[in-house]
């Protein structure tokens, strides 16, 4: 069976995803979610929406996929400690080291491992399986063969509409470096949606900035025959920051085609979906189709008029599509935008709605000067007509039979029954006919349920008290509710300590990661610990034994024969853990239990992530740690190509690209595998700190080299050992 998996951002996008039939939903709490500026649910509130979705048999998925720091995991085991109890159906998990303390403190609650995992091949979705994870939610980047090809016995989860993110799943520090806040504790400042010039070899390709990094919004309609086909169990909308009725609408649309199996829609429901919110739509990476839309990163709309004429006062427009009172409407070209609170006919008369064709006129407040096209970018009409659905029922059948002096009724919903008895007497004047009982039975006007069966097995006159029967609808519905809503599982709760015991000896070690042979030669030079470089310099030096092979970010299958390995995500993790392994700071590890985990897996020495506070590492396992203490870090990692947008592919090519934004900060852009690294425009520089980190027993560090020289790298080295 196919879920749809519905995003909710507050209690009314929940109701509206629920009434619009999904079959799960997922939201957050006010803590530890990925979306920290959607409305997001309190403690109380996420218990009476996880009863009224279990009322209609709906699965609730709580998103607790954010990093989390050490000093929050106590706090953490509690929420989820918390949501066991009150009976979520799941948790949506990115940190690595909280899926493995949560399985050892719960382990029968359900696991799903966020797209934030990184969740691309066989091996590292075998590893997340072997921690107890039960689903995972692809890569957005993943076209449907690939999918096809994961053969993992694991549910796979797929976003099928709504905004994409640029940058991998997991991999995006280009908020946090750009401003603190981070998109991996859901503070995304949605920096790919600016403007950037292109820069190649310090002349500008494009004078006037272009949206270089901003995606289209999902949409996968047209091939959606072809996804209900595959081996996808959840196919979930994006949306916990958008209204219920968009949540609603798309809903009811995905309903309707997989009840259906099929992906047409009409033209009118390809109209609203333009209005309610678009970039553009694209059927993304699942069918490679074109991503990116760099000429706008606003929401496009509806186009439903041209304007005609302009004056100092009035705008005169023709319409080829509806327009009503108080829709939001924009000039496409301007991008200027207002409510239309005023729309006059030809006779200059007010009017609530104008029809395609029709000629109006508009107040000029917003002082357009030229002649545009005219866009709908939201509708109070549409909005009130989706959240007019009606609350979703719950057919139901009814049996009444006579037995001795009782009649006994039963309710079910066909997986629950419930019973009970009223007392007959003989009839004096008349006998209760079935009709009169079965109104009395079926009125339930009130209650989620509706009878859509009513057996009346009675072979004599009686009759039954009008009252009574009221009373026995209204017991046998709040009992099947209970039944519905209760928490009926196993709840087991485990206590865990973390075991580690650390080094005694201690020696400093250094790494670089090198991109040039010069990189490379000063490290073996200054005889330091461990050099990671890519593919092509390490095919020349994998026979020395401080030469680290580091991996694609991106892997689908691993033809590498090396001992020596920097591990970029969890398929490599698996498939490396008798080397000497590696892990890097896309891992995102801010927390002991991430470190635990991966050394429990063979991993020699774990890269801390940048998002931990360098000032304050007192309380992590440091003598297994590695700390980038200077280099140029990627802001991104990209399957779309931003030089390609307006040029040629840069591939194997010696040219040098940046991007620049709007405050002439230069972004190097860098190529491998046909992917796109958006490296930050500053360095990071810690030196200053060595003496605090070798007082509290850092053992290895490590300089994430870009363009600095052999003697430069020299100078470096020499400061830490100094």
């Amino acid at each position: 069976m196919k879920e749809l998996l519905s995003p909710a951002g507050n209690k009314e996008s929940a109701i509206s995803a629920i009434n619009n039939g999904a079959d799960a939903i997922y939201l957050g709490g006010k803590s530890f979610g990925a979306r920290a500026y959607a409305g997001n649910f309190t403690n109380e509130e996420l218990s009476e929406v996880i009863k009224y979705a279990h009322l209609h048999q709906v699965k609730v998925y709580v998103t607790v996929n954010t990093i989390i720091y050490n000093q929050e995991v106590e706090e953490l085991i509690k929420y989820i400690k918390y949501l066991y109890i009150i009976g979520v159906d799941a948790l949506i998990i990115q940190d690595i080291g909280m899926i493995f303390l949560i399985k050892k403190i719960f382990p029968n609650i359900e696991l799903h491992a966020s797209t934030q995992c990184h969740n691309h091949n066989n091996e590292g979705i075998t590893l997340l399986k072997e921690l107890g994870v039960t689903r995972v939610v692809l890569d957005r980047e993943m076209p449907l063969e690939d999918i096809q090809n994961i053969n993992v016995d694991i549910e796979k989860e797929v976003f099928i509409y709504g905004a994409l993110c640029n940058c991998y799943s997991g991999c995006c520090l280009f908020s946090f470096l750009n401003g603190g806040r981070s998109g991996n504790r859901g503070e995304c400042t949605q920096v790919c949606r600016l403007p950037y010039k292109l820069i190649k070899n310090d002349k500008y390709i494009n004078n006037e900035p272009k949206y270089l990094l901003s995606t289209r919004e999902l949409n996968t309609i047209p091939n959606f025959d072809k996804l209900l086909n595959s081996n996808i169990v959840s196919f979930k909308i994006e949306g916990r920051m958008k209204s219920p009725s968009y949540v609603g609408y798309v809903t009811k649309i995905y309903r309707s085609l997989i009840d259906n199996n099929t992906n047409k829609i009409t033209k009118k429901e390809e109209e609203n979906l333009k209005i309610l919110f678009n970039r553009k739509f694209t059927n993304g990476y699942l069918f490679k189709d074109q991503v990116m839309n760099i000429t706008s990163s606003n929401h496009q709309g509806l186009e439903i008029g041209k304007v005609l004429d302009i004056t100092k006062n009035r705008i005169k427009i023709k319409l080829d599509k509806e327009l009503y009172q108080e829709d939001g409407i924009r000039f496409k070209n301007s991008n200027k935008g207002m409510i239309a609170n005023f729309i006059y006919n030809e006779k200059g008369l007010l009017v609530n709605k104008a029809n395609p064709k029709d000629i109006i006129y508009l107040d000029n407040k917003i002082n357009l000067k030229d002649k545009d096209i005219l866009v709908k970018t939201s509708s109070n009409y549409l909005d009130k007509e989706i959240l007019s659905t009606t609350e979703r029922k719950i057919p139901i059948s009814i049996e009444v039979k006579l037995i001795d002096n009782y009649l006994d009724i039963t309710y079910s919903d066909n997986i629950n029954k419930v019973n009970d008895k009223v007392l007959i007497d003989t009839p004096l004047t008349r006998s209760t006919t079935n009709e009169e009982i079965k109104t009395k039975l079926t009125k339930l006007g009130n209650t989620p349920f509706i009878c859509n069966s009513i057996n009346i097995d009675i072979n004599k006159n009686i009759f039954v008290n009008m009252k009574e029967l009221n009373n026995i609808r209204r017991t046998l519905s709040t009992k099947l509710i209970d039944i519905r809503t209760n928490i009926n599982r196993n709840i087991t709760i485990n206590e865990y300590k973390l075991d580690y015991k650390k080094e005694d000896n201690y020696n400093i070690e250094i790494s670089i990661l090198a991109r040039t042979k010069e990189q490379l030669q000063a490290g073996l030079d200054k005889n330091i610990d461990r050099i990671y470089v890519d593919q092509e310099l390490y095919t020349k030096y994998k026979d020395n034994n401080k030469v680290y092979l580091r991996l694609k970010r991106v892997n689908n299958n691993y033809n590498y024969n090396s001992n020596n390995i920097l591990a970029t995500e969890l398929g490599a993790i698996y498939k490396y853990s008798n080397t000497n392994l590696v892990s890097d700071y896309y891992l995102n590890v801010v927390n002991n239990y991430s470190i635990k985990y991966l050394l429990d897996k063979g991993v020699k020495r774990v890269t801390l992530s940048p998002e931990v506070d360098y000032n304050n590492l007192d309380d992590y396992l440091l003598d297994k740690v590695e700390l980038i203490i200077y280099g140029t870090l990627e802001d991104m990692v990209t399957k779309s190509c931003p030089i390609k947008e307006l040029n040629s592919c840069p591939c194997h090519k010696e040219d040098i690209y940046y991007l620049e934004d709007i405050n002439k900060n230069k972004y190097r852009i860098l190529h491998n595998n046909c992917l796109t690294h958006i490296m930050h425009c500053k360095k990071i520089n810690y030196l200053d700190k060595l003496d605090y980190y070798k007082s509290i027993k850092v053992r290895s560090f490590r300089l994430e080299l870009l363009d600095e020289n052999y003697q430069e790298v020299i100078n470096l080295i020499d400061k830490i050992r100094k």
